[in-house]
Formats: C-alpha cells, structure tokens, sequence
C-alpha cells in the first residue's frame, strides 16, 4: 500500500532569529512534519537564484521532502522573516517582501501532481499576491482534498480573501484568535462551539480544527463536537506549533483515526514541538510515547 501524499503550496524561507537562521514558512513546516509521520510530501513554491535558496533546497532535500516542484526566480531574492520573540517564547514577525516565493507560476508538471495527490495544504499568506491567488486557485480546482491553514499574518489578509478560502476548503484549521476575527465577520453568537458550527455551516466544511495555545484544541466535523486539553510543556519558542499539529492531525485523519485520537496525537506533537527552538525539529514516536504516557493521554 503506498503512502498518502501531502502536497503543501505556499512560502518557503527562513526565520532569522537573533541567534541563529532556521528553515521555516508555514506550509513548509507542514511538508517537514508530514514526511517525519511516514507520509510522503512535497512542496509547491519558488526561491531565488541565491545562496540561501540552494540552501533551503538541501535542507528540504536532506529531510525528505521533494523539492521537484519548487521553481527558482531569477529576479526575487529568496524569503526571509524577521523573527522577535517574547519573553513567553511567543514570536512576531517582519515577512520581507516581495521575494520569490510571491511568485509562483503554475504549470502542467504541478497540476499532474496535485491531482495524483491526497491532499493540498496552503495558507492565506502565499495569497498575498495576485499571481500566487491565480496560482492556487487553478491547483485548488485540482485537488481531492483541500486543507487550509487560516494562518493570518498582518496585513497580508483582509475578509473577501479568508472568505473565499474557506469557501474552497473541505479541513480548516484556525486558531482561537484567529475564531473570533472570522467568526465576528460572520456576526456567529455565543461561545467557540456556536461560532464553529457557524463558519461550517456557511462555508460548508467537512473538518473544522480550533487549536487554543496551552490550553489544547478542539473538532468539530459531521459526527460531532470533541476536544482536547492538551499537554503542559516548558515552552522554548511556539514558531511551527501549530504547523506541526496540523501535520500530526492529517496524518491521523487520513489513516482513518477518530477525531479524539486525531486531537491527542496532533496535541502531543505541538507541544513538543513548543519546547524546541523553531518549527523543524524532529520528533521520534519515543518522544510522542514519552509525553502522552505522562500526562495520562
């Protein structure tokens, strides 16, 4: 039986941190996890012609992930985010633009591929720019199963473009800030439940995933309302945290788990994840055992 394969569009780049520079971008984090969680992955993105754009290719390559459908710009340097983190390890970013990853081109050898794939993840960043929407929207009309990462990174998002990816999507993941933006938009009362039940009701989503920081995540899918408390963890940094439970998720859902053991697993992942610094460390089935074993999960 062949392995699922995850397809994620969007930024590549690094995050330069005051110490150090780590490879990053949401939907690359995404492809790193997925590929540490036997599936296979591949990424859909542009670098520049530079030295840190080869760099960022080897890192992926060495990693795993397929880097055959990355192109290079031969004009836009490749990305970079300025990272600032609190004294809670919770980070904000300075997202350079423009740079290569705002232009990706689509073409036929990508379209092949997001067809053959199981699912295509992306984010509301890379739609920062018109021929990246284009770009995604043509892919979007491909793909047998659409995953979005709300992901809102000011001021490169407004209502018209959130609601027209959420419109297009069959699994949304989204944040608790990230919930009462969208769900204010929608004028959705009461509390996270009601609000969720209304977004899925408008936009029509199969699997609506809420993650709640420290305080764990919750699903709201065709079955049912469910939820996690998550794992209590001395947090190094929380860059990826999120991208890497999205990964963990996903790998569950696929392999037909139930949305309980699809929250715990992706839980004990993103907060593992929260104790290391930046979004790709790697993470062994020990280290998910070890956690979820302690905290009786």
């Amino acid at each position: 039986m062949s392995k699922p394969t995850i397809i994620c569009f969007g930024e590549v780049l690094w995050d330069v941190l005051p110490d150090k520079r780590i490879a990053g971008g949401a939907p690359m984090n995404v492809a790193f996890h997925v590929n540490q969680f036997g599936m296979q992955s591949k990424m859909i993105s542009c670098v520049g012609d530079d030295e840190l754009g080869k760099e960022l290719l080897r890192f992926l390559e060495d990693k795993g992930v397929s880097t055959s459908l990355i192109q290079t710009d031969p004009t836009f340097p490749t990305g970079t985010v300025n990272v600032i983190l609190d004294n809670g390890g919770s980070p904000s970013y300075e997202i350079v633009n423009p740079v290569a990853w705002d232009y990706i081109r689509a073409d036929d050898k990508a379209k092949d591929a997001v067809k053959a794939a199981d699912a295509l993840v992306f984010g509301s960043l890379a739609c920062r720019t018109e021929r990246n929407k284009r770009t995604l929207f043509e892919y979007l009309e491909l793909a047998p199963i659409r995953v979005l990462d709300v992901n809102l990174r000011a001021p490169f998002y407004a209502q018209p473009l959130i609601e027209s990816l959420l419109a297009r999507a069959d699994i949304v993941k989204m944040n608790d800030e990230e919930l009462a933006l969208i769900g204010g938009w929608q004028r959705a009362e009461g509390g996270e439940r009601a609000q969720l039940e209304a977004i899925q009701k408008k936009f029509k989503i199969d699997v609506l995933i809420l993650t709640r920081g420290k305080n764990g995540a919750a699903c709201l899918d065709g079955e049912g309302f469910y939820e996690h408390p998550g794992f209590p963890v001395k947090v190094q940094d929380t860059i990826g945290s999120g991208d890497s439970f999205l990964a963990s998720f996903l790998s569950k859902h696929l392999s037909g788990q139930s949305p309980a053991e699809c929250l715990a697993f992706a839980g004990a992942v993103g907060a593992l994840v929260a104790t290391r610094a930046g979004g790709t460390p790697e993470i062994t089935a020990g280290d998910i055992r070890a956690i979820m074993e302690a905290n009786g999960r």
